[in-house]
């Protein structure tokens, strides 16, 4: 109701409704227009008529600034509007119909509430606003819609004669084209007489004089044409809805009326309810503040009471972690907690309070005791901080204990295993569980007490994080610990004090440099220790650092399941059960969260990367001191490093390239430097040697028969020195064999053979040694698969280098030089010419052997190479042997120039000299043969030894001219006593009854005695 009394009106004046019934004549000070205007015989302005106009640019301007001021002007138009609706209020209270509504006109809506007084509106406004009375209204449009008026509106002109530009929303007078044609193009100061007498003369054809504005009584006369027009069709719009506009204003009186009668009741009632309200609501209202206050009061008191109890709870627990009673101090933190959040945690709290009814409430977002809150989560982190220290030594401690007592022999053999199985070979795995595996119980029982401190302390992913951490700087200092010392401690006791002190700032390059020089200073053996026990306790760390990370996560997992639901519980588990009652349970997520701090497979990976980094560093400061290692030394070091790169590789599932490519490089260095001593071994054998048979030992057979079984298994001898877990020997393995002194030929002792098969050798000691070089580069390649390519270029390289040097010393007659020889006989020849074929013959099993070790694109280029070697050892053997019966075609010339100067005819009964000679010579020559060689391959030389004799002796005789029967029998003789002495020679063949037949068949010349 009030509302709609009081909504927004117009402003009041000439645009009331009532203005609008009175007649046009009234409104407007003019008659009405009786006819329609005539129009004037002049003509109307065209468009030349109108000078041209410039329109003004208006600028744009921005609304922001007008917010000055508006600022000021709102002011002042909220007042105006606050005496709009106070006057329209007014007009509501006064508009009544009769007199009762004039008894009524003082109530307003303000009076509906005690203690205010209605408004009183102004005079003026009432007067102003009300010029008629509404009820005469009616009587005067219904005297006005009879007779003539409603002819005048049914003969008035339509809408339409009014020109649109009054219509259009864009209106605007100022405009000058608008202007333009509402002034029906008329000037608004009429020109003078003479400008106009000059237009009139220049356009008296083409234009038409304008009127003046301000003497245009038509334009005038058409403005209120317009207007008339307008006001008509308004009050008959008015007519339309008037009666519905009165009905709707009785109504609209009686309800007025019947609200000012409930406002008056309503009145009445508030002033009957204050007086209730004052004698009964209010002091009953005091009484309730009063009690309320007085529980306020005793509730603030035991919220001192209980700040006073937990700011002491504090410092306690202070004082008990300096103390270090760190459980107790979690136990009394956990109870501040409870008294923070107002609960009693156990019974036993309530006699902290002297058993007094006090009312705990929960002041965690009390601000005062944000710093008691950050005081328990330091008070935590410390305790933390000491679980942590806790769980780290105990960890640690584990794994230094570990790599300290774990058995060497029985890990090294563990890798040989693990090696071997990785080769594909069966072997029988132990039962016995490893050590890194044992002894899980005490540590199960001690992780589960820290976890436990750690988990109530909110301290488990950092305690983890830190754990990592620490493992990975065990690795570190593993190494570290392990090297020779830094600095210079042998020679202490010989220097002053001062220097000492000097020593002990030794920058961090001084250092590295004693260090590097430590360490290349090692021997074999303190070389290896110190390797095996750095690869041991790294290996075994890591092993037992898996094996803690598994028992960890089982630990927390049982705590997480609420310690299990088994009855197999010890009893540190069932006394922390009861003493973690309280505490909740780790969740899935937190156990996510331990596993992923640690990081088992990263910080597997990543202690391995950190440790043979520092290794390699190590071995490339040793790589000259590993690269001249001795065959059996290197062996085992290789072995050592490929052992140690596997498990690495089974622990963290990485290969180890940085390390892998250092190793590999001294491989290949030594396989060069041990061709390199090899050849300078057996090139300084050979250049002494005086080639004598020697004597093939039990030792030189048994490498013999490894090298004749190599080509279809490795011999079990050659594996042996990969055997890491057996100590090696005092002595150096290689430092006896070659060396030693062997019986020679001159020896009483009998000289043992060579057998391959069924052919017998009898060697030198170059034979020997070159067997002994073949073995070790064999073992080599048993022991290094994966560089048989390398090792077999060296061999093929150290095989020829014995053929080139065999033969620069017999052929070539070197050995005049080195050895001393006065010549080089036909035993050397025979001897050479064994050693070559010995070695020919081992060639065929090497190659076999290394086909079986290379894959299938080296295995061919392998045995090309070897067969090649074999190709020159035989050519070569061909060549000394073509020697031998160079020699002896040599020798018999000699004897047949002697023959040449011999007197057949002296009578001479006994064998010449020359065929003495022969003999003697091949007899020799047939001995040492028998003696050094096979007698098939005597058989290949005597026989053209003899068909030489048989050429050149043959031709003798037949130029040979006895001149008695004397003559021929002494030439006779002389075949005799060669078949006698070399008839039972193998290769002999038919050589005596080939040159008897030559003598015999000899002509006698004429004899004459005396002649």
């Amino acid at each position: 109701m009030s509302g709609s009394w009081a909504s927004p009106t117009l402003e009041t004046g000439q645009n009331a409704i009532s203005s609008l019934l009175q007649p046009p004549i009234v409104r407007t000070g003019l008659l009405p227009r009786t006819s329609a205007p005539t129009l004037s015989a002049q003509k109307p302005p065209t468009i030349r008529d109108i000078p041209p106009v410039t329109l003004t640019s208006i600028a744009h301007i921005d609304p922001t600034e007008f917010t000055p001021y508006l600022t000021q002007v709102g002011a002042l138009y909220e007042q105006l509007q606050a005496v709009k609706e106070s006057e329209n209020k007014a007009t509501d209270i006064f508009h009544k119909r009769g007199s009762k509504t004039g008894d009524s006109a003082a109530v307003s809506d303000d009076d509906l509430w005690p203690g205010q007084s209605a408004s009183v509106p102004r005079p003026s406004s009432i007067s102003s606003e009300f010029s008629f009375s509404p009820i005469g209204a009616p009587s005067q449009i219904r005297r006005y819609s009879s007779g003539g008026s409603r002819k005048a509106i049914q003969e008035l002109s339509p809408l339409s004669a009014i020109p649109s530009v009054y219509f259009d929303e864009d209106f605007h007078l100022e405009n000058p084209r608008t202007f333009d044609v509402v002034s029906e193009r008329s000037e608004i100061i009429q020109p003078p007489t003479v400008t106009l007498g000059k237009m009139s003369l220049e356009n008296e054809n083409t234009a038409v004089l304008r009127k003046p504005l301000s003497t245009n009584a038509i334009l005038q006369d058409k403005l209120s044409w317009y207007m008339d027009i307008i006001e008509i069709y308004l009050i008959a719009s008015v007519l339309t809805a008037s009666t519905t506009f009165f009905i709707a204003l009785s109504s609209l009186q009686e309800l007025h009326s019947e609200t000012t009668n409930s406002v008056a009741r309503i009145k009445a009632l508030r002033r009957e309810l204050e007086v209730l309200d004052r004698e009964i609501a209010i002091s009953g209202l005091n009484i309730v503040q009063t009690r309320q206050r007085q529980e306020n009061l005793q509730q603030l008191r035991h919220a001192v009471i209980q700040l006073s109890r937990i700011t002491d709870g504090v410092a306690t627990c202070e004082s008990l972690i300096d103390n270090g009673e760190i459980e107790t101090a979690l136990e009394s933190i956990g109870s501040l907690e409870n008294l923070i959040a107002g609960e009693l945690d156990h019974p036993k709290s309530a006699s902290k309070f002297d058993r007094r009814d006090l009312q705990l409430r929960d002041l965690r977002g009390t601000i005062m005791l944000q710093g008691v809150n950050n005081d328990l989560s330091t008070l935590r982190f410390r305790i933390g901080k000491v679980y942590e220290a806790r769980f780290l030594s105990l960890l640690i401690g584990d794994l230094q204990r570990h790599a300290k007592v774990v058995s060497t022999q029985e890990v090294l053999i563990r890798w040989a295993n693990a090696s071997e199985r990785s080769r594909g070979s069966h072997i029988r795995e132990s039962s016995i569980f490893p050590s890194y595996m044992g002894s899980t119980e005490d540590l199960r029982s001690e992780l589960l007490e820290s976890l436990t401190g750690l988990h109530r302390v909110k301290h488990l992913i950092t305690a983890a994080t830190a754990y990592r951490e620490a493992a990975l700087k065990e690795i570190r200092n593993l190494i570290r610990r392990s090297l020779p010392s830094s600095n210079d401690d042998d020679n202490d006791s010989l220097v002053s004090s001062s220097t000492m002190q000097s020593a002990k700032t030794l920058s961090q390059h001084q250092k590295l440099s004693i260090l590097a020089r430590n360490l290349r200073a090692l021997g074999p053996r303190a070389a290896e220790t110190l390797l095996v026990t750095i690869y041991i306790r790294i290996t075994e760390t890591l092993r037992r650092l898996t094996t803690q990370i598994k028992l960890l996560l089982d630990v927390a997992s049982s705590l997480g399941d609420g310690f299990g639901s088994s009855g197999s519980k010890s009893q540190t588990e069932l006394s922390l059960t009861r003493l973690t009652v309280r505490v909740s349970p780790i969740t899935a997520a937190e156990i996510q969260e331990i596993h992923k701090a640690i990081g088992l497979p990263d910080l597997l990976g990543q202690s391995v990367d950190i440790a043979q980094d520092k290794i390699a560093k190590i071995l490339r400061v040793r790589s000259e001191q590993s690269t001249h290692l001795s065959l059996v030394w290197f062996l085992r070091y290789f072995t050592l490093n490929l052992h140690f790169v596997n498990e690495c590789e089974s622990i963290s599932g990485r290969s180890g390239a940085t390390l892998k490519t250092v190793v590999n490089g001294q491989i290949k260095d030594f396989v060069q430097h041990f061709s390199d001593v090899e050849k300078e071994k057996l090139a300084r054998n050979m250049e002494s040697e005086q080639w004598e048979a020697k004597d093939f030992s039990e030792k030189d057979t048994a490498n013999l028969n490894r090298i004749l079984s190599c080509s279809t298994k490795d011999p079990t001898e050659w594996l042996d020195d990969l055997k890491i877990w057996i100590p090696p020997p005092d002595n150096d393995l290689e430092s006896s064999g070659p060396d030693d002194p062997q019986p020679n030929s001159n020896s009483m002792t009998r000289i043992r053979n060579a057998y391959i098969d069924e052919e017998t050798f009898i060697l030198p000691n170059p034979a020997i040694l070159c067997m002994d070089s073949l073995a070790r580069f064999l073992q080599l390649i048993a022991s290094i698969p994966s560089m048989t390519s390398d090792i077999s270029a060296s061999l093929v390289s150290y095989l020829q280098f014995f053929n080139s040097r065999c033969t620069q010393l017999i052929l070539g007659a070197g050995a005049r030089r080195s050895a001393g020889l006065k010549n080089i006989t036909s035993k050397h020849l025979v001897l050479a010419s064994q050693a070559l074929a010995f070695i020919a013959a081992l060639i065929s099993y090497v190659r076999e052997f290394v086909r079986r070790h290379a894959g299938s694109g080296a295995a061919t280029l392998s045995v090309v190479e070897f067969d090649k070697v074999k190709r020159l050892y035989q050519e070569h053997q061909s060549s000394i042997n073509d020697k031998i019966v160079e020699i002896m075609s040599r020798l018999a010339a000699s004897h047949v120039k002697a023959m040449r100067n011999t007197d057949w005819d002296n009578g001479q009964k006994n064998a010449h000299s020359y065929m003495v000679a022969l003999t003697k010579d091949t007899t020799s020559l047939h001995r040492i043969l028998t003696k050094n060689l096979p007698e098939q391959t005597v058989r290949r030389l005597m026989t053209p030894v003899f068909i030489s004799y048989k050429d050149q002796f043959s031709k003798a005789f037949k130029e040979e001219d006895p001149k008695t029967e004397l003559g021929r029998d002494s030439m006779l003789h002389d075949v005799e006593f060669f078949q006698s002495k070399l008839g039972k020679i193998d290769g002999y063949g038919d050589t005596g009854e080939y040159l008897n037949t030559i003598i015999k068949s000899k002509q006698l010349g004429t004899h004459t005695p005396g002649s």
